[in-house]
């Protein structure tokens, strides 16, 4: 049994094997971000902070997505 990997034995890694698993995840994190951008910048003029909210989407990618569909969309409810 070996305990250590080292970068010899990335050679043998098969990414095509795992597509299947990873684009489909690729795929719905970047929608999730361009769905948050664009309602981000359709009501522009009612949020609060829209720099900051697009800094958190973009660097945060799904995280800052989630966050801002659960927290931003609701900060300025009164305009």
């Amino acid at each position: 049994m070996k305990l250590h990997y080292g970068l010899d034995d990335l050679s043998e890694f098969d990414i095509v094997a795992f597509l299947p698993i990873i684009l489909p995840i690729v795929a719905i994190g970047l929608i999730l971000v361009l769905t948050a951008l664009i309602d981000l910048y359709r009501h522009r003029e009612r949020r609060e902070n829209v720099l900051m909210w697009a800094l958190i989407i973009i660097f945060a990618n799904t995280i800052g997505s989630i966050l801002y569909f659960v927290i931003g969309r609701k900060e300025s409810g009164g305009r």
